[in-house]
Formats: structure tokens, sequence, C-alpha cells
């Protein structure tokens, strides 16, 4: 078995297959399209790579690749926490010990040279991506934006010497009319005792509108473990992406004399569409999202992000964002929410989850090992 770089097209192609064959049976994989893992590697597209870079890693035995890697330097992590953390992403195994830790070993020793004392992950490539290792919920399949792994990997990883740096947990929201209930109660009170509005976004103001979550993005998580501050770029290519299938109802905005003071970013699953998609082709994959979104049968979204700027935390503006998602997303036939990832040790926001009738359903984490 060797490990070598994948630097040819054809490799990183390569790279891209490797998982549709590896979950080709696992029923709740939901195979991403190529195109869209195409960009995301492409350094020359890909905002990230402006503060950021990679090397992808093929694990290759007797002719057949057996496992893939990405060793990532992000200078916008170290420089916001000071440290010296490397990162490994979109990795993929068969269930081989060998593998694993050489594909590690290959990652680290990208890394060590960069001065980074410590890999952490998987993060592919942030924590503003996917990321994190699922370890509880592997019934459950994942949602938009959301990774899927077997259960070996975490044996994998384990024995390989990393060990938890967080988890990350995943709330599940099943029963509309509860929701109702006690996010309209919620909305209600806060509303009237603060004066807040709550608005849907405004797509004849598209680009304002982005404007105001830019400033708003980075203020509202900057004290957050692992938090990586995304640049206008990246948000500005966030939103060109997620433009074409966003539901204004489902981004909410939170006011206040006129004066933004939160706002949350929700998106119809559009893994129900693609679970069927076993290939990744993009046309059949594109097609069938719009069809199931113009005809209101996703019935699922997921609450991804949710932001208040400190000094309006603790009020109730949460719960007024949340009833709006449940409102817009009535009108969808949407049935069911998944709302997060939180960290594990956030517990005021978690207390105030359950609260509002979420509960905890998957676990994500991410490990560390010394470099």
């Amino acid at each position: 078995m060797r490990v070598r770089p994948a630097r040819e097209k054809k490799d990183v192609q390569r790279f891209i297959d490797l998982p549709y064959r590896l979950h080709a049976r696992d029923p709740n994989w939901v195979p991403p399209l190529r195109r869209d893992v195409a960009a995301l590697l492409d350094r020359a597209r890909n905002p990230f790579f402006e503060h950021a870079a990679a090397e992808y890693f093929l694990a290759e035995r007797q002719g057949r690749i057996v496992g893939r890697i990405a060793a990532i330097h992000n200078r916008l992590h170290n420089q916001t926490h000071g440290d010296r953390v490397g990162f490994f992403g979109f990795f993929e195994s068969e269930d081989d010990q060998a593998v694993t830790e050489a594909l590690l070993d290959a990652a680290a020793a990208w890394l060590r040279p960069r001065g980074l004392d410590t890999m952490r992950g998987p993060a592919s490539f942030s924590v503003n991506d996917e990321c994190g290792l699922l370890v509880e919920g592997f019934q459950h399949p994942p949602t938009v934006m959301m990774p899927h792994n077997p259960p070996y990997y975490r044996a994998l990883i384990e024995q390989a010497g990393f060990v938890k740096a967080k988890d990350l947990i995943c709330f599940q929201g099943t029963d509309p009319e509860v929701a109702r209930e006690r996010l309209g109660r919620a909305s209600e009170l806060i509303t009237k005792r603060y004066g807040i509005t709550v608005r849907g976004l405004n797509m004849r103001d598209f680009d304002a509108e982005v404007g105001r979550i830019k400033d708003l993005y980075n203020r509202g998580w900057e004290k957050n473990w692992g938090f990586v501050p995304m640049t206008e770029r990246e948000i500005d290519h966030l939103a060109e992406q997620f433009k074409p299938v966003v539901v204004p109802g489902l981004v909410p905005f939170a006011e206040k004399d006129g004066k933004v003071i939160g706002f949350a970013v929700a998106l119809p699953d559009f893994n129900v569409p693609l679970r069927g998609n076993r290939n990744g082709a993009f046309l059949p994959g594109l097609v069938r999202t719009l069809w199931m979104l113009k005809t209101k049968r996703i019935g699922r979204v997921r609450v991804l992000l949710l932001g208040i700027l400190p000094e309006y935390r603790g009020k109730g503006v949460d719960a007024a964002l949340y009833n709006q998602i449940w409102t817009a997303g009535n009108a969808q036939n949407v049935h069911w929410g998944e709302a997060g990832w939180l960290l594990e040790d956030n517990i005021a926001i978690i207390t105030g989850m359950v609260k509002l009738g979420w509960s905890p359903y998957k676990t994500y984490r991410l490990y560390d090992r010394p470099l």
C-alpha cells in the first residue's frame, strides 16, 4: 500500500469518487452532487483558499483506491485563536487500521513543517463546512451540509491515537403542533415586551440582506470554541450558491427600532431529493430537488445558523426566530426540523432548545492528536 498526493486531474476525480463506492450499500448515506464536491475542492474557485492551504492524499493498494484524506492549514483559524492547530478532513477509508494510520500519518507529515503542533478533525474544510465524526445517531440520515460515516470510523480514528476535543450536538423537532404552541406563545411575549419584530428575507434586496448577515455572523459567534470567521468572499460565495433555492420565510431577521439584532438561516433539507440520486449526477439531482421544492414535498428543514447580538441574548429572540421558521415551514408542508450543531458545553443554549420542544438526537465529534 502507498499513500500519495492527489494532484493530477484523474487523481482528484478518484478522490471525489471513493465515497460512492464505500457507502453504496448504506441506505442512510446521501450522495452529494459530484459537481458540488469538485467545486469545493477547487483551489481556484473556493474562497476558503484565500486564507488556507490543503493537500489531498489517496491510499492505494494493488491499483485500487482504499482511502483518502485532506491535510488542511487554515491560517485564519490560527490567527483567530492564537494556536497552532492543523486539520484533517474528507476522511474515507475501508475498515482497515493500516490504511487509516497511513493516511493520518501522511496528513501529519504535511502539517508538521508548517509549524503546527496539533491535528484536529474531521473538518471538511472547517467548522463552517461539514465537520465532526458521527458517533451517535447512525440510524438517521444526514441533513443538508452534515456528514455521515459508518460506525467503524470511530474505532479507526481512536485507535490511531486521537482523543475527543469536543462533541457537537444536533437537535430534532418532530411535532409542529408543540412547536407552534410553545414558540408562538414565547414569540408573542418577547415581541410585546421588547418591541422586537421578525420578518423574512427580502429577495428584492438580496445583496443588502447578505450584507446584514455578514455584519451579524462574525459578531454572533466570535467567542465560540473553534469558531472561524467567514470572510466577505466566503459569505458571498455561499449566498450565490443558495440564492436559487432559498425560501425567504426560512431566513428570518429580528429587528429592534429598525436595526437588525439577530437572524437565522434554515434550508429545506435538499438531501431528501438527493437520496435517490446514488451516483451523484448533477442534472437529475438538481431537477428533482427543484421539483420537490416547488411542489412543497421536501417536508424537512435544517436550521444551520442562528445568531443574536450579545446584548439581546437571553431575551427570547431565538424563540421568535424559530417561530418564524416553523410558521414559514408549515406553508412548505414541513413536518420535521433539525437544529444544530451546538457545542456540548453550551448549556444555556441547549437548555433553551429543550424548553422550546427540541430534543438531542445526534452527536458528532471532533478529535485531536499531537503532531
